[in-house]
């Protein structure tokens, strides 16, 4: 089993990966950021409160932990973040100091798995995207993570990098900010309506359960592997999904739009494609889109 180092490990993503490096008996280090509560260090891993943005600090922790992996998740990933420069600080900054210290230990990690998005692609309204795809970042979350892909460039010749790509995806514990969790709430709570933003929106929708899963299959990959979709393979669109909740509920919202909440710069469709994923791991299933609901209404 590895010592694995994870940034960002208290967050939505951090947390399912950071189960299941423990379940399978790995060493497991998580890097917690300042501003956040008390870190839930517990049975078979150890927090570190570490901000990203410090360099020496990053510096100091790396050389004394001596990660074997590292899966590196610290970002901040709510595209209408109110902080723009924070956002650039994190998502760019951040990854910098830390693939600068690890590349500068004498013994380096056999994996380094830095999470992008697939908001890098922009606004794409057909087909199915493939990482070939020309990158046209329509917002600055997007263009935070291509900047950070071209970070990682730096650093390809003496780290083992892979970069995914992942597209929208889901789950219990995910903050209310984000479409999917909202809209379950508020049919949990039988409210009578919902106000909402772009309703012309399709997205490649995952199970956060489905991701963490094969951010662990990627660890045991001997790197580097590029850059990987993590996806469906399938968009949904709003519509797709307020029916799909009717149903496992029966429970129908009036609809409203919000123009507060209709964002200029939208990317309208995305829908990857998982061919060099799993060309690289083997065959990848998501669980259905209808259990993710329902596992998440009946949370």
């Amino acid at each position: 089993m590895s010592r694995v180092l994870v940034s960002g490990a208290s967050g939505f993503t951090g947390s399912y990966v950071t189960s299941r490096l423990i379940a399978a008996g790995h060493e497991v280090h998580g890097l917690i950021h300042a501003a956040e509560h008390t870190p839930p260090s517990g049975a078979g891993w150890m927090a570190h409160i570490v901000d990203l943005g410090d360099r020496q600090a990053v510096h100091r922790i790396v050389e004394a932990l001596a990660p074997e992996r590292v899966i590196h998740l610290a970002a901040i990933a709510f595209v209408a973040h109110g902080d723009v420069d924070g956002m650039y600080r994190t998502n760019i900054l951040g990854t910098r100091n830390l693939l600068e210290a690890l590349a500068n230990r004498d013994g380096q990690p056999g994996s380094v798995l830095l999470a992008s998005s697939a908001n890098i692609y922009g606004n794409r309204t057909e087909g199915v995207l493939d990482e070939a795809a020309p990158a046209a970042p329509a917002n600055d979350y997007g263009v935070s993570k291509l900047a950070m892909e071209y970070v990682a460039r730096l650093y390809e010749g003496r780290l083992p990098i892979t970069v995914v790509r992942p597209f929208n995806y889901t789950g219990r514990g995910q903050s209310l900010d984000f479409l999917v969790p909202k809209i379950v709430d508020h049919v949990r709570r039988r409210a009578p309506f919902i106000e909402l933003g772009n309703l012309d929106v399709a997205r490649d929708f995952s199970d956060v359960r489905g991701v963490a899963d094969i951010y662990m299959r990627l660890l045991d990959v001997p790197g580097p592997n590029g850059t990987l979709n993590i996806c469906s393979g399938r968009a949904r669109s709003l519509t797709e999904i307020l029916e799909m909740l009717e149903e496992i509920s029966g429970h129908r919202m009036e609809v409203r739009v919000n123009p507060a909440y209709v964002r200029a710069n939208e990317v309208k469709s995305l829908c990857g494609s998982r061919a060099r994923l799993e060309a690289v791991v083997g065959s990848v299933s998501m669980p259905p889109f209808e259990e993710t609901l329902r596992w998440m209404l009946e949370a």
